[in-house]
């Protein structure tokens, strides 16, 4: 199964490319990760708890980061085998290109399973898959825009209980 999407991120391109290389920034935004250890250069290793469907799955595997081009694109790529309930392996390609003040993160995503997970049907499979992607990279996004300085940001406007209202009743 592919997929692809992209977010823009308040952030310029050099600084989401040092949290994509941020292991302590990729044990937050990977959904289940109860551990990853190792570096950039050798290699993650990661521990995985997933429920997908009735299957739930402790997966033990490893995550790589290769073809890096700073700050432009990278690979990541990972394969888990989660016993009987069988393996995953999928990788992301990641480009990241100026966009304004911010950076435009796009990411192409490819994924396998195997074993009793290939049994629950490819719409769950996908839709999960699918899900996995999109929480990884919003989570990111909200790691890399929540370091960036309260100077920078803008001061929230307080709204009244009627414009409260208003908008409850709105919708």
């Amino acid at each position: 199964m592919d997929f692809k999407d992209n977010r823009i991120i308040a952030a310029p391109p050099q600084k989401v490319w040092m949290h994509l290389l941020d292991p302590a920034v990729l044990k937050e935004c990977v959904p289940g990760c109860q551990s990853l250890k190792g570096s950039v250069e050798d290699g993650f290793e990661a521990t995985v708890v997933q429920k997908v469907g009735p299957v739930k799955a402790t997966f033990k595997g490893t995550v790589q980061l290769s073809e890096l081009t700073a700050p432009h694109s990278l690979r990541i790529s990972g394969k888990g085998e989660g016993g009987v309930a069988g393996f995953a392996r999928g990788g992301a390609d990641v480009t990241l290109v100026a966009d304004g003040a911010g950076t435009k993160l796009t990411y192409a995503v490819t994924a396998q399973i195997g074993g009793k997970l290939a049994q629950l049907g490819s719409r769950i499979i996908d839709s999960f898959v699918s899900q996995m992607a999109d929480q990884f990279f919003q989570t990111f996004q909200a790691q890399v825009e929540g370091s960036i300085s309260t100077e920078a940001e803008v001061p929230v406007q307080t709204i009244g209980l009627w414009q409260r209202i208003l908008r409850v009743l709105k919708k």
